[in-house]
């Protein structure tokens, strides 16, 4: 299966990219990063620059529908970027809208909220994201990792990094059900 990850330019929290995007490639999927400019992005260590990564995709002039899955990687900045670029929203609106899985870790749930697609839907994320999930009409929990099913596609949340190993096994668990 084709994952697309989707980052903004920087900002991604490193550990939340590399982790699944090894598990996703280890699994034998295809993992393609998706971005809102060409060239490389940013990732972060908390508030530290960290390594450089190659885009793959540019939002605009990808199809959303050569995925099968979408994995979306946080960090503060990273989803706060993402969610002020209309094309990046539309691009995970489309999965929501067409049923396909995704998965989200952190503060990227922020996206959905832009996206409008959390609306009764249950999830987790970090912590101070509750009040705005809650706000779009979403059931925040805290839990190391959630699977929702109330709606077209699957949903997979998860709060921080220390939830990466049960964030990386559920997702890829839930994207194989979803490509049988």
């Amino acid at each position: 299966m084709r994952i697309a990850f989707l980052v903004a330019p920087e900002g991604v929290e490193q550990v939340e990219l590399t982790d699944p995007w090894q598990a996703a490639k280890d699994a034998g999927h295809e993992p393609v990063l998706v971005s809102t400019k060409q060239g490389e992005i940013q990732a972060f260590n908390h508030l530290d620059k960290a390594d450089t990564f190659p885009v793959d995709e540019v939002v605009g002039e990808s199809a959303p529908g050569s995925f099968g899955a979408l994995v979306l990687p946080g960090g503060v900045a990273n989803p706060d970027f993402l969610r002020m670029d209309g094309k990046a929203v539309a691009f995970v609106r489309d999965f929501f809208e067409h049923g396909r899985p995704v998965a989200a870790i952190c503060h990227a749930p922020w996206t959905l909220v832009e996206a409008d697609v959390v609306r009764g839907r249950t999830l987790t994320s970090w912590p101070s994201l509750r009040t705005d999930i809650r706000n779009a009409g979403g059931t925040w929990v805290d839990e190391q990792v959630q699977v929702c099913d109330h709606g077209a596609n699957k949903l997979v949340t998860s709060r921080k990094p220390d939830d990466l190993k049960a964030f990386c096994e559920t997702f890829l668990d839930v994207f194989a059900e979803e490509a049988a």
